[in-house]
């Protein structure tokens, strides 16, 4: 079975792909050595390497390990679906739906997204910065984090605690993307909570507990070795556990995701639940958490993977 692992892509998140990627083949190489890394660039050669819609395919199935922009909205599924291919991962539709943090928020359980607004640069320079400023801070309160619509690796994240950060931190956010979210602050115990759907099962891996040492989880407390620590599982007691990790698989069904995905939360200090994102690609690093959920469930990186390769090739079946 040839295995092509896409990775690389156009955005900043570009190493990280490229450090998945390499995680993954190497680990699947050991049952499928025919593994293949393709690095998606600009020229767009990646295409051609995978076959015509009509022609013979090169690869029999397809590993999307690109994160952020193309990787994880639907752009990079749908020319996949358009070209017969099989993936793992979630389709398109539902890759659209996942990628944008307002849509996400509104599909998940009621009441457990924080409050939020969202919007693009153009609204937010046509209106009047600080006439929306002011309503945006009245509105949500402090303290309130700037983020990026779409987008991961907490890339042009910032936390506000006082109103002068919020303009510069709107400018931050605006480099990674035209849409923003202002989103309500929670305090408590940040989560990744990893699900797997394999054969028609759909399965939350042991909760992993993040706690950066800087207090803010974000892309250099993710990728730099020692700067976070991490409990698999989580310290957390066995109901809030199992509470969440029942959560988590609520928030795969309901946005129709499949084989694998990450859900992103904070439990606060009544026990309540917050989404904050879910990702559908998400990081396989020497850092990365769904790496540390599989081995915690006592199994392998290279098995997980394995059975949803062939579990994509089956469905095209």
């Amino acid at each position: 079975m040839r295995i092509a692992i896409l990775s690389g892509g156009l955005n900043a998140e570009r190493d990280v792909s490229l450090r998945s990627g390499r995680r993954v083949a190497k680990a699947l190489r050991e049952s499928m050595p025919e593994a293949e890394i393709i690095e998606v660039d600009l020229n767009g050669e990646f295409l051609d390497s995978l076959g015509s819609a009509t022609g013979p395919k090169s690869f029999d199935v397809v590993l999307p390990l690109i994160h952020g922009v193309i990787g994880e909205d639907a752009t990079l599924r749908s020319l996949l679906e358009i070209k017969g291919i099989p993936f793992v991962g979630s389709s398109a539709a539902s890759a659209a739906r996942s990628f944008d943090k307002g849509v996400a928020s509104g599909l998940v359980p009621k009441g457990s997204a924080p409050k939020f607004v969202a919007f693009p640069q153009s609204f937010f320079r046509e209106m009047g910065a600080p006439r929306i400023l002011e309503a945006v801070i009245a509105g949500i309160e402090l303290p309130l984090v700037v983020k990026p619509i779409s987008g991961g690796s907490a890339l042009g994240v910032r936390l506000c605690t006082e109103a002068q950060q919020v303009a510069p931190a709107l400018v931050d956010a605006f480099g990674y993307g035209d849409r923003v979210m202002l989103q309500s602050a929670v305090n408590g115990t940040e989560l990744a909570v990893t699900v797997i759907d394999i054969g028609g099962e759909i399965t939350a891996l042991p909760p992993v507990e993040i706690v950066p040492v800087s207090e803010v989880y974000d892309f250099d407390a993710r990728y730099t070795a020692g700067a976070t620590e991490f409990f698999v599982p989580s310290r957390l007691s066995s109901d809030v556990i199992k509470r969440v990790c029942d959560y988590a698989v609520t928030v795969h069904k309901s946005l129709d995701l499949r084989d694998i995905s990450r859900t992103d939360l904070i439990v606060d200090s009544l026990g309540a639940i917050w989404f904050l994102e879910v990702n559908i690609a998400p990081g396989m690093t020497e850092t990365s958490l769904v790496p540390q959920a599989i081995e915690a469930a006592g199994l392998s990186v290279g098995g997980v993977f394995a059975e949803l390769v062939a579990q994509a090739v089956a469905r095209s079946s």
